[in-house]
């Protein structure tokens, strides 16, 4: 039997979040996209703590998503999470092949000072 597309996006991310694990020093990027927008948190796993967030709502209402708003949301991440102290990350895709807004928004939060 296949799976759909969401199932598999599933196994795939709980297969990779037994590897990845988010510290104080250093915490989890964890990424959801749906169709309209993109969503970003660095988040510290041992405290259950989210740092710092942004999305593209945070930018604008009005606009849908493209790589160029995928890379502004990447770099005002970068910006909140340099204001609380957090330089290096690793990385989570959740999933979400590492192409388009996913690419985008890495790229962003790289320029923006974050280190994964």
């Amino acid at each position: 039997m296949a799976l759909s597309k969401k199932d598999r996006r599933w196994r795939i991310r709980r297969r990779v979040r037994r590897k990845i694990q988010g510290t104080a020093e250093r915490p989890r990027l964890s990424i959801f996209r749906s169709n309209k927008a993109i969503y970003a948190q660095i988040i510290d796993d041992v405290k259950g703590h989210t740092l710092a967030s942004a999305s593209l709502w945070h930018l604008t209402k009005e606009q849908t998503l493209n790589k160029e708003l995928s890379t502004k949301v990447g770099k005002l991440l970068a910006e909140r999470a340099t204001e609380k102290g957090v330089k290096s990350v690793v990385f989570d895709r959740s999933g979400y092949l590492y192409a388009g807004n996913i690419k985008a928004l890495a790229e962003g939060a790289r320029e923006g000072g974050l280190e994964f």
